[in-house]
């Protein structure tokens, strides 16, 4: 009987220790799948930002070599948008017949190392591209550079769901919560990018960033999930893809020596201070997204470039007696040190703080006047200050910003013009074939200055009727100019040539030309000038050397 009521006692201490010990098991389990649901949210959000990232930071690893204009950008978004459909789809066909969280953490794990292949690779695909035109080659060079990471980050929302769904009840309730944390994460990605990352570090540094941080993800699933330590290696080939650094020069087959001083990306666009050494010669360049902004002769800080001439020139002659001076626009700081030189007050306004400091550095830019940091339109919106003379030489993707050459923004200019004052634009247009926009612009002058000229800086016969038009516009019936007034004044050997043998022509387009007053309501510049950027861009290609862009 002892015995029969110890062995009853035994088992049931048996079973007492057994009952806690699957509780234990069971309290665990649930603690791993809440934190395993907790770290594909945490996979759900980087993910989602990081889409952002790769897309945002395109425009900075095409713009250089295509430009930042609307087929570039149109370019970028529809990789993105082919690239996570094809994704999601296949995500959503693979989840289905492989539903393990391994597969979706090494679809992430391939991400990763597509991102960071994207520095290696972008100078290769870039000039395999070129041969393809500029619509194209964008298109395929936004293809093969972000298509394939893009690719695998779109396989993973419908994995995640996938795998969430096997762990939560309420399907509805999952679907929601990670497309909530998913569009949370592109959030945070695109503001980080656009107003933190760029500025602060280089582009490809964000992409080798956001590829370990991908990395990461699939390694501490491994480790903590899957008590596996091989996936620690993967974290060593950030340190083997290593970027070849910039050799500093090159050698053009005519012999000119191109020098990068200076390589920064700012909020506006990818900067770049150039050097070019042909024997005695030495010139200095800016570039912004591969666009001259200025040029200087290094000996004797003149301007080798014909436009700047035109637009200091042509409104002193007009107005030889003006005090003050306006310019929208800073680039290599040229034209506002001309007015200066001349005894003329002279305020600037830019938007980017980093070409202020640029032409300080590089270009021995110093002003008297004000420099303001500031949109062109907010400025002129704000300001109360008037000018004898207002020079507007603001250029992005190409062109000059469709906003300020509106008939409410050009009312705006000429609200802070003396009653003498005279407005010069520096604008890239076009005489011949495809004149739509540029006539339109004339005509929006037309619309609310009393007289407009326009002085092309190249000569129209022959020359394809494309390049800088100086266009003069104030608010008095027409002048005549005072070239006698600048006719002493040095011009730069370089440039020389067109400013003494066509400045002072004036070119008029042929009654009946096709023409629109611009708006803030209607202002197609981008569209119907989209071919002009491709001119001005393929010949940026033409004559300079890829790897600068670069």
């Amino acid at each position: 009987m002892f015995m029969s009521l110890l062995g009853a006692d035994c088992q049931k201490k048996k079973c007492m220790i057994t009952y806690r010990n699957m509780t234990e098991a069971q309290n665990r389990g649930e603690k791993n799948q809440a934190a395993f649901i907790l770290y594909l949210v945490l996979t759900a959000m980087v993910s989602g930002g990081l889409v952002m990232v790769l897309e945002i930071l395109g425009s900075r690893v095409i713009g250089p070599f295509y430009g930042v204009s609307l087929f570039v950008w149109t370019s970028l978004i529809t990789v993105t948008l082919v690239s996570l459909a094809v994704g999601y789809a296949a995500g959503g066909i693979l989840s289905d017949r492989r539903g393990t969280p391994d597969y979706l953490y090494g679809l992430i794990l391939i991400a990763g190392l597509l991102a960071l292949l994207i520095p290696l690779t972008k100078a290769i695909v870039l000039k395999a591209c070129l041969p393809l035109g500029l619509r194209s080659g964008a298109l395929a060079s936004s293809a093969l550079l972000f298509g394939p990471p893009l690719f695998f980050l779109g396989c993973v929302s419908p994995y995640i769901i996938k795998i969430a769904a096997q762990e939560m009840k309420n399907i509805g309730r999952t679907v929601g919560l990670f497309y909530a944390v998913s569009t949370i994460g592109s959030f945070l990605g695109t503001v980080l990018t656009g107003f933190v990352l760029i500025a602060y570090f280089g582009v490809d540094k964000i992409f080798t960033a956001s590829g370990i941080m991908l990395l990461l993800l699939s390694v501490v699933y491994f480790l903590l999930f899957r008590k596996k330590l091989y996936p620690l290696l993967f974290l060593g080939i950030p340190f083997l893809l290593s970027v070849p650094g910039y050799a500093g020069s090159v050698v053009m087959p005519d012999g000119t020596k191109v020098t990068r001083v200076f390589s920064k990306d700012s909020f506006y666009g990818n900067l770049k201070v150039v050097d070019y050494e042909y024997g005695e010669t030495h010139t200095r360049e800016l570039l912004i997204d591969g666009l001259i902004q200025g040029g200087i002769d290094m000996k004797n800080r003149m301007s080798v470039y014909e436009y700047s001439y035109f637009v200091e020139f042509l409104p002193y002659s007009l107005n030889p007696s003006g005090k003050s001076c306006l310019v929208i626009g800073l680039g290599a700081g040229v034209v506002p040190m001309w007015y200066e030189k001349m005894g003329i007050r002279t305020d600037v306004v830019d938007i980017d703080p980093n070409v202020v400091e640029i032409a300080k550095k590089y270009f021995g830019f110093g002003l008297k006047g004000e420099m303001i940091i500031s949109d062109a339109r907010y400025f002129l919106l704000n300001s109360k200050k008037h000018y004898d003379y207002i020079v507007l030489d603001v250029f992005n993707g190409d062109t000059t910003p469709g906003h300020i050459l509106s008939a409410e923004a050009l009312g705006l200019v000429k609200e802070r013009l003396a009653p003498k004052g005279i407005l010069a634009v520096n604008l890239a247009g076009s005489l011949e074939a495809e004149t739509f926009m540029t006539a339109s612009v004339i005509k929006t002058l037309e619309a609310v200055f009393e007289s407009v000229d326009v002085y092309p800086t190249f000569s129209v016969e022959g020359g394809g009727g494309t390049g800088n038009l100086a266009v003069i516009a104030y608010t008095s019936a027409p002048l005549s100019l005072n070239l006698g007034a600048v006719r002493a004044l040095p011009v730069h050997p370089l440039a020389s040539e067109v400013v003494s043998g066509i400045m002072g022509r004036k070119f008029r387009f042929p009654s009946g030309t096709r023409a629109i007053v611009l708006s803030d309501n209607y202002n197609p510049i981008d569209f119907f000038d989209s071919w002009l950027k491709e001119r001005v861009r393929r010949n940026i290609l033409e004559t300079t050397n890829p790897d600068i862009l670069i």
